[in-house]
């Protein structure tokens, strides 16, 4: 099992240089989960495709009941152990809602997010390094 963050999720479900990157992290572990923020924010990185013209309506929805299919609804942290990772870390509250699942679950989060990387060592893994 894995905690994915956004960009990971939206890699694998949104066509981009980085699909094959995600769909290998998903080969090598197909149990993905997450916050239950990323919900929000993949129909936020929805609508900018669709703004973008990239995608259509229906093709985003079609993607996100995918996504939701995949990972299901998302996981709540507790919120004094999220906030007491972003007052340490200096990384948003958003952001430490995945490393906080990662640690209450005792699984890597695979993100892309530099900062987090560096903030969280032991918990946090690029995709990259992930199928190393």
């Amino acid at each position: 099992m894995i905690i994915a963050d956004t960009n990971l999720i939206a890699y694998l479900m949104i066509p981009s240089p980085k699909t094959l990157l995600a769909k290998n992290v998903y080969l090598k572990d197909s149990e993905w989960r997450s916050s239950l923020l990323w919900r929000s924010e993949f129909r936020n990185v929805l609508m900018l495709y669709i703004r973008n013209r990239e995608i259509s309506l229906y093709k985003a929805t079609q993607m996100m009941e995918m996504a939701e299919k995949k990972l299901g609804m998302g996981l709540s942290p507790s919120s004094d152990d999220v906030l007491a990772l972003a007052e340490q870390s200096g990384c948003t509250a958003y952001d430490c809602e995945f490393v906080a699942l990662a640690m209450t679950l005792k699984v890597p989060l695979l993100t892309s997010d530099r900062k987090v990387l560096a903030a969280f060592p032991d918990v946090a893994t690029s995709p990259e390094e992930y199928l190393v």
